[in-house]
């Protein structure tokens, strides 16, 4: 990997790698035919993934301007990021604040790779660090050397902690993050879940279940995800539809099949 003595990681591209297949779902071009095909079959039995994901990547995008905004936020934290592709935080926050410093984790060896090729000569970063464990996430040299924790800082949990078992007890993981972070940051998250429409989020457990290394897919209620936003305060609307924070346009027509929540803390 660049900038280390391992050798080079192989990509293999003729097998399907899920951070290209979410690329495929944006609408993005860093794939392959083997992501195409993996996607396409994921939608053949999940249609509702396809808007679902865009809907997130524009909730993210509505964040990223308000904290960059009206917040001020000049630091953000994207943990799980997958691939920087499509609109992702690093341009929308520096089309409203070009000095922003934007740091990219995720604990995937090939994101890895794929994100340093994609942001070579910018002023973004991406490090190989495991989102469960906040220490060393926040801890790690390729963060420290980019982002001021005593200073604001935007942490940033999208569509992530739904693959977080709660064996794994995925309320430590966020109050690690919310208590290394000072006053005035801010704690952004979107989450899957059964509330809105169970028969797509049973499709959507099932599916995941069958796939290679299959990862836990742990839809939570309304009250289970506002529990992450304890000791902050919610910014208005609070925790709602992902969809219906803050819309700058028209809603979805199928509103009902996006099925997930979306909000945004700030600690005091």
């Amino acid at each position: 990997m660049t900038g280390h003595s391992q050798a080079p990681m192989e990509l293999n591209t003729h097998i399907a790698h899920p951070a290209r297949v979410y690329d495929y779902w944006l609408g993005g071009k860093d794939n392959f035919p083997a992501d195409i095909r993996a996607a396409e079959a994921v939608i053949a039995e999940m249609p509702e993934i396809r808007l679902a994901v865009r809907e997130n990547r524009a909730f993210l995008r509505r964040v990223v301007r308000f904290l960059a905004g009206e917040a001020g936020i000049r630091q953000f934290i994207d943990l799980g990021a997958g691939l920087p592709t499509q609109g992702n935080v690093h341009e929308i926050a520096h089309q409203v604040a070009p000095d922003a410093q934007v740091v990219y984790v995720d604990n995937d060896p090939i994101v890895n790779v794929h994100g340093e090729a994609l942001l070579a000569g910018q002023a973004t970063s991406i490090v190989l660090a495991d989102l469960r464990d906040p220490a060393a996430a926040l801890d790690h040299p390729g963060v420290r050397a980019a982002i001021d924790l005593d200073q604001p800082v935007a942490v940033l949990l999208l569509a992530v902690l739904h693959l977080v078992a709660d064996t794994e007890d995925p309320g430590r993981i966020v109050a690690g993050y919310r208590d290394r972070i000072g006053p005035g940051s801010y704690l952004a998250l979107s989450h899957g879940t059964a509330d809105i429409n169970t028969q797509a989020a049973r499709r959507a457990a099932e599916r995941f279940a069958r796939a290679p290394n299959a990862a836990p897919y742990v839809h939570r209620s309304h009250a289970e995800v506002l529990r992450f936003f304890d000791g902050l305060e919610l910014v208005e609307p609070g925790l709602v539809q992902i969809p219906l924070w803050r819309p700058d346009g028209p809603l979805p027509e199928e509103l009902e099949r996006v099925n997930g929540y979306g909000g945004v803390g700030r600690k005091s």
